[in-house]
């Protein structure tokens, strides 16, 4: 939606505001021409209704805004003699109108120095939680927001089962784009499972100035871009297109920034044929396949407490095809893939879903085994000492036109040179380029594309260059074979940013048991910063001790006096 569709809303709110309001204006002292002034009005009616002129401030915060409204109509309503329950539930149920029978009727008295207490418990209840839900749902959208990591795409820097707190400010702290929602929560309301959202109504996008820029490594959400409606329990409901600020919230790191030429080599980064150094806390996983003693495999996965792990099994191509195993794998839904055959076809590697125990089981035989496991390169150096390992080595994903931008023969491990747009750079197109970029010129930046033959046109216009818009940034997991990232669906558009993850104020491991589970070493760690992560939880349970000795001695002594 444009500016002059909004400028029109607004309009229309004024029009209607002056309508039902400009007598009760007169009724409270005030002048009639002050209800048609915009801005000027709302504050005018704060003074009406004794509430504070910082109120004005929350009509114009998207959201939050949705929640003043009704509030503003049962003040006005109270300030006019209007205190019952029916008026109360007529001024919501009417969206604001009921107050226009209350402006055109003579008998109606504007109560001076009305009491803006609640006057009973339910009252009380209810103004503390509007109250609550504003103050929660500004610190949520523009201060810091709390975010779950749900899985393994930066493990070893970020864990499955990781409290983060992000923040909305470093990077500059985007307005709603979705004003009319259900508040602090995103694109499902919980239990109902239902859309949180009409998505017919969109602001244009801003977003305040920020304290720093993205630098590379570092660790982002964004709104996934490709992100399309999966949810809600309705399978015809899958490619719609969700607004900007309701797609998925994704957690990567930025390997890549605005103006940036990257490539990938045998898994390493490359920017402008330059290594990129990894940060202070990067720990980056590759893939490897590790060969051990058949009766050493699980010591090695307990030892290392190796994760991800997929085992191989060298087995006859016959027993492949071999009745009982097809049998038994139709009955527990195991679904097994031929990893590599070998030239003469009589033995296939097989891998996933099944253990040594069910070959025992099955009284099937394998000549060898291997693990396939994601990996850090210190870690693997130490696997690599230990005697039970016969050989180790990286396996790198073959090429595919699965790889963005699915018109190239590339991998996960090798790809590139790709350029990364920045504002105001300009890019020549042509049927080699034009995959790059055709999602930010069309899905992104709204223009309409038209490929005809060799003939690019853009709004209707035969180009060869594009200009871009926004800025666009390049994101990955440390955890290179087990994330979906840029190397997928592309780049991420500066208007799809959240915010950046500073702190874990909690993190649980499902693995273990009771409080075990509960990973104390990470708890009330920083996200960034230099050496390894130190915890503050034993700092913040200080100060609330503090905070509670000094509470209790501070409310005895009010009770001695």
């Amino acid at each position: 939606m444009t500016i002059g569709f909004w400028l029109s809303v607004f309009i229309i709110f004024q029009v209607v505001h002056f309508l039902g309001t400009w007598k009760l204006y007169a009724k409270a002292g005030r002048k009639t021409w002050e209800a048609a002034v915009p801005v000027y009005n709302a504050v005018v009616l704060m003074k009406i209704i004794n509430r504070p002129t910082w109120w004005v401030i929350l009509l114009f915060i998207p959201v939050i805004n949705l929640i003043m409204f009704p509030v503003l109509w049962v003040e006005t309503l109270r300030s006019f003699g209007k205190n019952t329950t029916k008026d109360t539930l007529l001024g919501v149920a009417t969206l604001g109108l009921y107050v226009f029978t209350i402006n055109y009727n003579n008998n109606s008295t504007y109560v001076v120095d009305r009491n803006i207490e609640p006057t009973t418990p339910a009252g009380e209840t209810i103004s503390s939680l509007l109250f609550a839900v504003v103050v929660a749902t500004i610190v949520h959208n523009y201060v810091i927001q709390p975010y779950t990591i749900p899985t393994s795409s930066l493990e070893k820097s970020l864990l499955v089962g990781d409290f983060l707190f992000v923040s909305k400010f470093h990077y500059g702290a985007r307005t709603p784009m979705t004003p009319v929602s259900f508040p602090m929560v995103h694109d499902t309301i919980p239990l109902l499972k239902k859309k949180s959202y009409a998505a017919d109504f969109q602001l244009p996008y801003f977003r305040f100035p920020a304290l720093q820029k993205i630098e590379r490594n570092d660790i982002v959400v964004f709104n996934w871009p490709t992100d399309t409606v999966r949810f809600f329990g309705d399978k015809n409901s899958v490619g719609i297109r969700k607004p900007i600020d309701k797609k998925s919230n994704y957690v990567k790191r930025c390997v890549g920034i605005p103006g940036d030429t990257l490539s990938i080599k045998n898994g390493d980064i490359y920017i402008d044929s330059k290594k990129l150094k990894t940060a202070n806390r990067q720990k980056n996983q590759k893939l490897y396949t590790i060969k051990a003693n058949n009766t050493d495999i699980q010591d090695l996965i307990n030892t290392y407490k190796l994760k991800e792990v997929r085992g191989l099994f060298v087995i006859d191509a016959k027993i492949w095809d071999d009745p009982i195993l097809k049998d038994f794998l139709n009955k527990n839904n195991l679904n097994l893939s031929i990893s590599e055959v070998d030239r003469n076809d009589t033995k296939v590697i097989i891998d996933g879903g099944i253990t040594p125990e069910i070959f025992n089981q099955l009284r099937l035989t394998y000549s060898d085994q291997y693990i396939n496991v994601n990996a850090t390169e210190e870690l693997i150096t130490e696997i690599k000492k230990d005697s039970r390992v016969i050989a180790v080595k990286n396996k790198f994903n073959p090429k595919t036109t699965d790889i963005f931008p699915h018109s190239q023969y590339w991998s996960v491990d090798d790809l590139g040179p790709i350029y990364i747009p920045q504002a105001g750079k300009t890019v020549a197109l042509n049927s080699e380029t034009l995959p790059f970029y055709k999602a930010i010129i069309s899905d992104y930046e709204k223009n309409d594309l038209q490929v005809i033959g060799n003939e690019i046109k853009i709004n209707g216009k035969t180009v060869q260059s594009y200009t871009f818009k926004q800025d666009y940034y390049w994101m990955m997991g440390d955890n290179r074979h087990n994330s979906e990232d840029s190397r997928y669906w592309g780049f991420v558009p500066a208007d799809h940013i959240v915010g950046k993850p500073v702190f874990i104020w909690l993190s649980i491991d499902s693995d273990a048991k009771g409080l075990d589970k509960i990973r104390w070493e990470r708890l009330f760690t920083t996200v960034g910063g230099d050496g390894e992560p130190v915890s503050y939880f034993k700092y913040f349970l200080i100060l609330v001790a503090a905070w509670y000795g000094y509470s209790y001695f501070r409310n005895k002594k009010k009770a001695e006096n």
